[in-house]
């Protein structure tokens, strides 16, 4: 992948799209295609097949998606697996016909077996039943996965996979209902701090473990891998340690200043008990995250109050 090359982010204006965008222009990239979901319906397989047509992107960076935490997960499940299938579907099938020189699919750890062993392998994928607030989501991308494994073995398409861990950063959605885990406790103990509250709910026990890996990390490793790798077996995309919800959500409080207490609502789901990759395959090829979890919590927090009028609530 060269800088002249036109260039594909489906989804720039997400949080993982949009840090993408932010590393591909940082390396020198002019040639960025760029659509908002108002100018094209990736759910449509007309308005894509169209657009691949006119544009004729070299490289696809397919990183749109219906995405939520456990409560949307839960909520609308057809919602997350029509449009998710309709999404991978159209892209995939297009820039193989239109002749696009490679794509990189984005999955998510949450796609993994429940109960498969810690930390998560890439070859752990189908070995066991899915966590069951998420299966619709997580078929379907299991499904972008396996699409883009059989369009490389029968047409020869350089159609590679990532699987990332739990995400942050700048762009987020801070949504209370529909958000994930970090973010949604940022927002909490923001509002929390600012009305005087004396305590915040957390949904769960606290005990499930989870890894979080920020969304500037990931920009750079998944064009890294654009640049050198190309092979069927998905790759996953981590830090490499993780830590409780207890003590994310103790660390999210003190980066925000909030001094209350903590409450713990356990009719709540907890979801996957843990959910840590094997990332020895990533850190083999001489990639490593660099951004620690504290350095960017501080960062997030200091995006959100230039943004809370207009960040995704």
């Amino acid at each position: 992948m060269n800088s002249g090359d036109r260039v594909f982010v489906a989804g720039h204006r997400g949080l993982v799209g949009a840090a993408i965008v932010r590393r591909l222009r940082r390396d020198g990239f002019p040639n960025l295609v760029l659509r908002t979901h108002a100018e094209l319906d990736l759910r449509s397989q007309a308005d894509v097949d169209a657009f691949f047509a006119a544009e004729r992107p070299e490289y696809v960076f397919l990183a749109a998606a219906k995405v939520g935490g456990i409560h949307a997960n839960d909520t609308y499940p057809a919602d997350f697996i029509r449009d998710n299938l309709q999404i991978q579907t159209n892209v995939i099938d297009a820039a193989w016909r239109y002749r696009a020189k490679k794509l990189l699919f984005l999955g998510s750890s949450c796609i993994y077996p429940k109960l498969a062993p810690q930390p998560l392998r890439e070859d752990s994928l189908l070995t066991g039943p899915l966590e069951p607030t998420n299966e619709w989501y997580a078929i379907a991308k299991i499904a972008g996965i396996k699409m883009c494994q059989a369009y490389r073995r029968q047409y020869g398409f350089d159609a590679i996979s990532a699987m990332p861990t739990n995400l942050y950063g700048p762009g987020d959605n801070f949504s209370l209902e529909n958000s994930h885990v970090l973010p949604a406790l940022m927002r909490k103990f923001h509002e929390a701090k600012r009305s005087g509250a004396a305590e915040v709910v957390v949904w769960g026990t606290g005990k499930p473990r989870r890894e979080f890996l920020h969304v500037d990390d990931l920009a750079d490793a998944v064009v890294f891998l654009m640049r050198n790798y190309s092979d069927e077996g998905l790759v996953n995309v981590g830090c490499g340690n993780d830590l409780t919800i207890r003590e994310l959500a103790e660390t999210v409080a003190k980066v925000v200043g909030f001094e209350g207490t903590l409450r713990f609502d356990t009719s709540k789901p907890d979801g996957t008990p843990r959910k840590l990759l094997d990332v020895s395959r990533l850190s083999a090829m001489g990639w490593k995250a660099q951004v620690p979890l504290p350095e960017g919590l501080a960062s997030t927090y200091r995006w959100y109050l230039d943004h809370e009028g207009d960040a995704r609530a």
